[in-house]
């Protein structure tokens, strides 16, 4: 990433921070903050990659506060203002904050934790109670972006918790973000993510029948996207992954496996508050049978792949 990163960054104070997690999403993140010129931490379970990303990012020539990574979360973040996380699901969220090497165990009085995991609202408001009781602050602020997003620090941002913390974290968080939005009290953020995931589940299926529908007929799909795209059909799908439907590519970040983890926490948020989602229902029994055909790992266009 140094070498090819094209972002401009805001002049913000630097910050001394921890990351925890270092995915595919978590990796360039953390690399975000570290070209802004934040004294950056990390932690990752597997600590080859904390290794990796050092090497990567060892900080700014000069200075006495290197990059640096820690074995346990608890030791991350010492003395951070920030503590930026992007894990798995729930129970890998509450093993990174909670037990005696968690970071709710470290964080010094007055400390933010800012969640960029998608998960569910129920795990943001049980960690934002147990984070106020300790004197410490939580905001949900799941991601949207995939993994080119994150690379290229441009990642909408949608956010849940108290405003002071909120006000406080932004700065420093569009770093990474082209977008970085408070939408509500805790829960907030995972719940608008799960919007988020609703729109795109409809918007791929119907992508994916159009695509489907046009070759079986016999035209040129890459013309007719081209057509289409200039009217009210136009989405971000479209524009990204049409061509690469039509073309039998599969391969661009996000795994049909993170989005059927998505649309389960969406499907039982649903059961919760009432709402009715016959058709996000249905559109994650086609990614199970996407999954049945192998397809774990294809990204989340490969829909299509059930119509052919």
């Amino acid at each position: 990433m140094p070498s090819t990163n094209s972002k401009s960054y805001e002049a913000c104070p630097s910050t001394k921070v921890a990351f925890l997690g270092l995915g595919v999403m978590g990796f360039p993140m953390a690399g975000h903050l570290a070209l802004a010129g934040h004294a950056v931490t990390v932690y990752n379970r597997t600590a080859t990659k904390s290794i990796a990303w050092c090497a990567e990012f060892p900080g700014a020539e000069g200075t006495n506060a290197p990059n640096t990574h820690a074995e346990t979360p608890r030791l991350a973040v010492h003395n951070a203002d920030l503590v930026f996380c992007c894990v798995g699901n729930d129970e890998d969220l509450r093993s990174v904050t909670m037990g005696p090497d968690g970071a709710f165990a470290g964080m010094k009085a007055g400390a933010i934790f800012i969640d960029h995991t998608t998960a569910s609202a129920s795990v943001a408001r049980e960690l934002n109670v147990h984070a106020s009781h300790q004197g410490l602050h939580f905001v949900d602020a799941p991601v949207s972006g995939g993994q080119a997003g994150a690379q290229n620090g441009m990642l909408t941002v949608m956010c849940g918790g108290a405003s002071a913390a909120f006000e406080a974290a932004k700065p420093v968080a569009m770093a990474f973000s082209r977008a970085f939005t408070l939408l509500g009290d805790s829960g907030a953020g995972q719940l608008a993510k799960m919007v988020n995931q609703i729109c795109i589940a409809g918007l791929v299926q119907g992508l994916s029948e159009a695509i489907a529908f046009g070759q079986q007929a016999g035209l040129d799909m890459n013309q007719v996207l081209d057509v289409i795209g200039k009217g009210a059909a136009q989405s971000w799908q479209l524009d990204n992954r049409g061509k690469t439907m039509v073309a039998d590519q599969f391969n661009f970040g996000f795994a049909v496996d993170w989005m059927r983890k998505d649309l389960g926490l969406v499907l039982d948020e649903a059961k919760r508050n009432g709402a009715r989602l016959p058709v996000t229902a249905l559109v994650d029994q086609f990614y199970a049978d996407v999954q049945h055909m192998g397809g774990n790992r294809w990204d989340t266009s490969s829909l299509i792949k059930r119509l052919k």
